[in-house]
């Protein structure tokens, strides 16, 4: 029997929900975008204002023929966010002893947790140590950390004195953290001496260092580098501090957990640069636990998070304060469902935007219980995730499609070991699920109880813009469904006219919503260019899109030349330009190939120059310089020979076709354009001898 194509909130889930009907939430959505300064007006009078918003309460302008692009939310008005999400929720919610972090370690054994107290505290205290550094409202900071709870900690304190933090996923290369602390003029680097990946030690001080060096090359000196010690802590952090901090001593003796698991590698003297270096459990000795927050414009500038960008230069996406806290905490609340009960665990890394928005803001503004883990899905065993929601009763469960198939792959009895009685609501994020994972997801994990969210949004979005609310939306698999409250979307045609009913094309929005970005840090042209040139009036996903008959939408994919690898979204022109680096090779071009697990990988066509020959020690070199230079995330899957590239007489790479070649689809669709049809067969036989080495 096969599977319904829609699956109706179940009743039990309705009758709990904050939004408990589709009416309801049509009615919440019509206000949204008929009144939005109204709706959002309500919201925001849940948080705590120094100077409270005033109309008008938004201003913008989408249309690059009539002026700069421009979007206010609440301008004028005054707070701060790490206020928001810690003293409001200690002294005024009376939520101090309530635990804000559950740690969940890359072992089984390492485990602790942090009340929101202790959190306050914590953040106060290194909030000092930033200013003692000399660290100043609107300076930015960039942190480069593994996911521990000093994470959250560096985060907040930027937050809280108005300095803009810039964190880089502790899987990048010291190029691509190089390049981030050069865009942004960065002043200060926060890092962590390593962690485990797995049974994998990942040196991440000799990283920074690399990168700190790199930026020297480059006449670019950050004045200084504070250092957690996270590889055996307990023997670094107790060292007297514990006498003055007692939620630091009940962190090191729990994280000790499995030490010896984590000792089965020697971990390295950690290198030190004793002009630059400073190690964070010494100066959080000496800092005060009580710090004055540095009150903020709503419309200044929160974060910048780098995004991969078409023209092979990453973008540093720009969030503001007010907005974003106002927009992060009402997605969280309704999308989840979220109730004061609740234990949640978003499986993403704060160094991406989920991490940003739904493990750290958002929960927090809600005053949740979250689970941060450090480790990986299937590590040390296949349950490692089952086993951690049973563990702390965790009842809303948000991962990627890649987690759900990679799991899949090891069939059902790896989670019925465990009970998941716990959970309620699951949800997935970073790229399109499936059908087929939908349902397994559903079916196995959830038992066919447990709603499915399944989000849309971008790290430019701030939070999400198309999904089900899991008591009022009856949801199909593959389907991101509706609109969240104030998001307008419209579908385009090329000639960037506006499609109704079913219909296929350009995904747009035609309105901001609080948390949509402001700029790309120091290159406001190039967000003009790059989101609103296309198609004046309309903000530009880069996503296509289509409707179907109910008014659902079902994102088709990247449009530009983007691809999605296991929900991070990577530009083609990064990874070209660092293949093309190579002695070798004279050009390349980069395009997606479907993956059973990642749902794309990358798969390289490469042309060599004279008298080079394409072998394995030169793929293995060439896969060795894109993990160097962007990230193991970016390493190709396939690289192929090829003598010639398919071009258009104006000598534009036809990516379209390669895409073909890649599947081996020899339906080509229309090639008049191509200058030379003869280096088609040969790229088609090129390709099965790659395929086959």
């Amino acid at each position: 029997m096969s599977a319904p194509d829609v699956f109706p909130p179940a009743p039990e889930v309705s009758a709990a929900a904050h939004i408990s009907s589709f009416e309801k939430y049509q009615e919440m959505y019509e206000k949204s975008v008929r009144e939005p300064s109204e709706f959002w007006g309500e919201i925001a009078n849940e948080f705590y204002w120094r100077v409270p918003p005033a109309q008008p309460f938004l201003n913008y302008n989408f249309d690059v023929t009539k002026g700069k692009i421009f979007i206010e939310w609440m301008k004028g008005a005054v707070t701060n966010i790490c206020y928001n999400v810690l003293d409001r929720n200690v002294h005024e919610k009376k939520l101090g002893d309530k635990v804000a972090f559950y740690w969940e370690g890359n072992e089984p054994g390492d485990s602790t947790s942090i009340t929101y107290a202790e959190l306050l505290k914590k953040v106060c205290q290194f909030a000092n140590v930033l200013r003692d550094q000399g660290v100043k409202k609107g300076d930015r900071v960039s942190i480069y950390m593994p996911m521990v709870i000093e994470l959250v900690v560096a985060m907040l304190a930027c937050a809280r004195i108005g300095a803009i933090h810039s964190i880089v996923f502790a899987g990048f290369s010291a190029e691509s953290l190089c390049e981030r602390i050069l865009d942004s003029h960065c002043t200060l680097l926060i890092t962590a001496d390593g962690f485990f990946r797995g049974d994998k030690l990942i040196n991440l001080k000799l990283i920074a260092d690399e990168a700190l060096k790199k930026c020297t090359e480059k006449n670019y000196s950050l004045k200084k580098c504070i250092v957690l010690k996270h590889l055996a802590r307990d023997d670094a952090i107790c060292d007297g501090s514990s006498k003055t901090s007692p939620p630091c001593k009940r962190l090191c003796q729990n994280v000790q957990g499995n030490k010896q698991n984590r000792a089965r590698q020697a971990v390295p003297q950690t290198t030190w640069n004793p002009s630059v270096d400073l190690w964070w459990h010494e100066l959080v000795k000496k800092a005060s636990m009580e710090c004055e927050p540095e009150w903020c414009d709503a419309e200044d500038e929160l974060f910048i998070l780098y995004t991969s960008g078409s023209t092979g230069k990453p973008k540093g996406v720009v969030h503001s304060v007010g907005g974003y806290m106002i927009f992060t905490a009402t997605t969280f609340k309704y999308v989840f469902d979220y109730h004061q009960d609740d234990v949640y665990w978003c499986t993403a890394d704060i160094g991406w935007i989920t991490g940003h928005s739904y493990l750290t803001y958002g929960p927090l503004a809600n005053g949740a219980t979250s689970v941060l883990f450090e480790g990986l899905p299937i590590y040390p065993d296949i349950s490692r995730m089952w086993q951690i929601i049973d563990k702390y009763n965790v009842s809303k469960f948000y991962t990627a499609p890649t987690a759900i198939r990679l799991l899949m792959k090891y069939g059902e009895e790896p989670v019925k070991r465990y009970s998941r009685k716990s959970l309620k609501i699951l949800g997935t994020v970073g790229e399109p699920i499936n059908p087929e994972a939908w349902l397994w997801y559903y079916n196995v994990v959830g038992e066919k109880r447990c709603p499915i969210v399944d989000t849309f949004w971008q790290t430019e979005t701030g939070g999400h813009v198309l999904t089900p609310l899991p008591g009022a939306t009856a949801t199909k698999p593959g389907s991101a469904t509706f609109p969240f409250f104030g998001v307008v979307p419209a579908i385009l045609n090329e000639s960037g006219e506006e499609l109704e009913g079913e219909a296929e094309g350009y995904l747009v929005f035609k309105q901001p919503w609080p948390a949509l970005m402001r700029t790309v840090y120091g290159n406001h042209e190039r967000f003009e260019m790059t989101y609103f040139k296309k198609f004046p009036g309309f903000y530009v996903t880069g996503d296509g899109c289509r409707r179907d008959k109910d008014g659902y939408y079902w994102i088709t994919g990247r449009i530009d030349d983007m691809l999605n690898v296991s929900g991070h979204l990577l530009s083609t022109a990064e990874v070209e330009s660092a293949l093309v680096e190579h002695s070798s090779v004279a050009e390349a071009a980069a395009v997606s190939h479907p993956h059973p697990v990642k749902g794309e990988c990358l798969y390289c066509f490469v042309t060599l120059r004279d008298g080079h020959e394409f072998t394995k020690s030169l793929t293995d070199q060439l896969k060795k310089l894109v993990r160097e230079k962007i990230g193991p995330i970016a390493t190709p899957d396939y690289i192929q020979n090829a003598p010639g590239l398919p071009k258009t007489r104006s000598g534009k790479i036809m990516r379209r076709v390669l895409r073909k070649i890649a599947k081996n689809d020899r339906e080509l669709g229309d090639v008049s354009t191509l200058a030379d049809t003869a280096v088609l067969q040969q790229l088609f036989e090129n390709r099965c001898q790659t395929i086959q080495s």
